[in-house]
């Protein structure tokens, strides 16, 4: 290591005599566990009864919060338990618990938040905590300028939110989410744009997706636990700012359909990133970005219940992912992996499996029966749970043939759940769905999002080195936020 001097910030694990562990942590993990139970009956109240409480203009709570309190609540007791060991003997421990417990108050406070005012205020705060928490090892310089990266987006987000909010205050004279909503038909004109365009910034941003993924892929300097409440719940706020303003964002199709263009970018771009990523962290960092493109996709469909869907099961998986992602480096992939340059029969078993799920989730949600957007939903939604079918199946040890069998029977229980999911968060929201006529515009997304995915999985971008290195220098996080800069190292 080159000779500088850095202060030291871990501590002995608390074994000794006299040593006792920090109390905040037990009792921060008890409180938020406490926090999900009261959310989940909070969550079957409204369910039952529609217990639906407002306090004055500050404060109302709906399904949306009753269901992201629930989420948000549970991800966070799993990190808060996961981190009791993974944070023991750290000597950030007692502050990183209480920066974690201080997010998960502010997002519940946020998804709660009915004026405009406190809604912008606690965007501002939930992105100044996660930029905390990725620089939480505070004499680490790497961290410090991730943490600094990261604040520099969400600032921006923020500001963006300010200029959408006070554009709407202006044009419908409502201080309240709300009632902006409910004076939506009124919207129009450059004012309207202007906070349109404006929300759909700040959504991508907080949902890193591109050209925005800078500050996602900078975190890698956040604990692991941190990383994993990043990916499965932060990231998520791009969706709830959409579907908090769904009446705002669908009064225009051409601005539904560039929602969808910018989704579509992002779901290929992380794909395409994360090829040509080489540690774990970094490939979960790229599929978060795609995923991410995907929820802004279902929204810009007009299916927020799919998009708050998708949010919700994809922070499951990637919450585990990085939880896990300790096994992952150990982990040794089979030769053979499905994919298009083993024949006929994996292509054959992929179309066939993809039309039956497509039927039958037409069939349980309604949604592709017809010749509108509910279509691309369908497609989208078989297209993106096939791929995580088949990526599960082909890192088993099963002889190849056997795993083309295998993606039918993990591929078909995933599409029932994510249509059963999806019925019962639709039920919950008060927002409703706003479905488009399909364009030509829409049919050349789709026929493009297929050619390029199809490309990447049979290995054509491989060929350019022209390629390779645009993909890596669009996935390099700033210089000064690297951990494994050369220069930190000695080679003699």
């Amino acid at each position: 290591m080159a000779d500088e001097t850095q202060r030291t910030t871990v501590g002995p694990l608390p074994s000794g005599i006299g040593q006792q562990a920090p109390s905040t942590p037990a009792a921060l993990t008890r409180a938020v566990w406490l926090l999900w139970g009261l959310s989940l009956a909070a969550l079957v109240g409204h369910a039952m009864t529609g217990w639906s409480p407002e306090l004055g203009p500050l404060i109302a709570v709906d399904g949306l919060t009753v269901l992201m309190w629930t989420v948000v609540t549970f991800f966070s007791g799993i990190v808060h338990s996961y981190s009791r060991r993974y944070m023991a003997g750290s000597a950030h421990e007692t502050r990183f618990f209480a920066t974690v417990f201080g997010f998960t108050v502010v997002v519940m406070a946020l998804v709660a938040a009915n004026h405009i005012a406190l809604f912008g205020v606690l965007w501002l705060a939930m992105g100044l905590v996660m930029a905390q928490l990725i620089g939480v090892i505070s004499g680490w310089k790497q961290a410090r300028a991730a943490a600094s990266v990261a604040r520099r987006y969400f600032l921006a987000s923020s500001a963006l939110l300010a200029v959408a909010l006070t554009a709407l205050w202006s044009a419908t004279g409502a201080t309240t989410i709300s009632g902006i909503d409910a004076a939506s038909s009124t919207l129009g004109g450059p004012v309207w744009l202007v906070a349109a365009a404006a929300l759909v910034l700040a959504a991508m941003i907080q949902s890193a997706l591109i050209p925005f993924q800078g500050w996602l892929l900078s975190s890698m300097t956040a604990p692991t636990p941190a990383s994993a409440l990043m990916h499965a719940g932060f990231v998520n706020a791009g969706g709830i700012l959409l579907t908090r303003f769904a009446p705002v964002i669908t009064v225009d199709p051409v601005l539904m359909l560039a929602v969808v263009g910018v989704g579509a970018a992002s779901a290929l771009g992380g794909k395409l990133l994360k090829s040509v990523q080489t540690d774990v962290k970094s490939k979960l960092g790229c599929s978060t970005v795609g995923q991410m493109g995907f929820m802004i996709m279902q929204a810009g469909l007009g299916f927020f219940g799919a998009a708050i869907t998708h949010l919700i099961l994809h922070g499951c998986y990637k919450a585990y992912q990085f939880l896990s992602s300790g096994d992952g480096v150990e982990h040794n992939s089979p030769t053979g992996e499905i994919g298009p340059r083993e024949g006929l029969v994996g292509v054959a078993v992929t179309i066939l499996t993809a039309l039956a799920g497509g039927w039958l989730f037409a069939t349980l949600t309604g949604k592709g029966a017809k010749v509108d957007s509910g279509l691309l939903l369908t497609f989208f939604v078989v297209f993106t749970t096939l791929h995580a079918a088949r990526n599960a199946v082909t890192h088993t040890e099963l002889p190849a043939m056997a795993r083309y069998g295998a993606v039918p029977l993990v591929f078909f229980p995933a599409i029932v759940l994510y249509a059963v999911v999806y019925e019962g968060i639709s039920g919950l929201l008060d927002v409703g769905t706003a479905t488009t006529e399909l364009t030509l515009l829409h049919g050349a997304v789709a026929v493009f999002f297929v050619g390029v995915y199809l490309a990447i999985e049979t290995g054509i971008h491989e060929h350019s080195q022209r390629l390779y290195v645009a993909l890596l220098n669009a996935s390099q996080p700033p210089t000064e936020t690297l951990v494994t800069a050369p220069e930190d190292y000695n080679e003699y």
